[in-house]
């Protein structure tokens, strides 16, 4: 198992916004964390990460775990977060965004070109805006270069967190295309969405949460058609 998630209950102050979260990502899925906004998806992508600590359970990557470890440990292990609201440097350019993001590779000039490459040939508008700063880009734009930002580190696994939110329909579609050629590229995915109807269509497997707490799980052909997430994510 790549990555595993047993019994974690993650608190801010006083306050606990993870209950008791149990599930798993195997090597090479796209698996979906389907919940409203508020669910705790973010908090619990953060976890994952090491940007924030469980209050109680076990995080494992790679069959060790991993909770004790800061967020630039995890991210060199393999397991990087592609934040939800993009966080980018504004002022700097398309191309010093996307160098940020392989800072944990600096060494390996080689990989990182090749890398850089393969990011420019999934987003082209990136390398038609690579001396633009970041702040200028629409929207979408933006979200491609998070992608792209979060791709240069190498990752293992991907959490992409909320890719599709506020984004215009085209651009949801072709970030979904995006997201089916990384894993086939070898990349695992797991990814936050409010978007069910986008996310059960390119995944295997999906988990819905709801106030902390998983309510549902399986195979994502399954979950599109039961009728809790149909009523609540699916507008039927």
């Amino acid at each position: 198992m790549l990555l595993r998630l047993r019994g974690v209950h993650v608190s801010i102050g006083e306050i606990t916004i993870i209950h008791d979260v149990s599930l798993e990502v195997r090597k090479g899925e796209v698996v979906a964390l389907l919940g409203s906004n508020g669910a705790g998806k973010t908090t619990l992508f953060k976890a994952i990460a090491g940007v924030i600590k469980p209050s109680r359970g076990a995080i494992e990557f790679e069959g060790e775990e991993i909770q004790h470890l800061p967020a630039d440990k995890v991210v060199q292990r393999g397991l990087v977060l592609c934040p939800e609201g993009r966080q980018l440097f504004p002022q700097l350019s398309v191309y010093k965004n996307l160098l940020l993001g392989a800072y944990v590779r600096r060494k390996e000039k080689k990989k990182v070109e090749q890398t850089l490459e393969w990011v420019y040939a999934l987003f082209p508008i990136l390398r038609e805006r690579r001396e633009q700063p970041a702040g200028t880009l629409s929207g979408g734009e933006q979200q491609m270069l998070a992608i792209g930002r979060a791709l240069m580190s190498g990752p293992k696994v991907l959490l992409l967190d909320e890719p599709t939110m506020g984004l215009a329909p085209l651009v949801v579609a072709r970030i979904a295309e995006v997201i089916k050629e990384i894993s086939k590229a070898g990349t695992t995915v797991f990814l936050s969405e409010q978007n069910a109807h986008m996310a059960l269509k390119i995944t295997e497997r999906g988990y819905v949460l709801e106030n902390g707490r998983v309510v549902l799980e399986g195979p994502s052909a399954r979950l599109i058609e039961d009728p809790v997430v149909k009523r609540a994510y699916l507008g039927v």
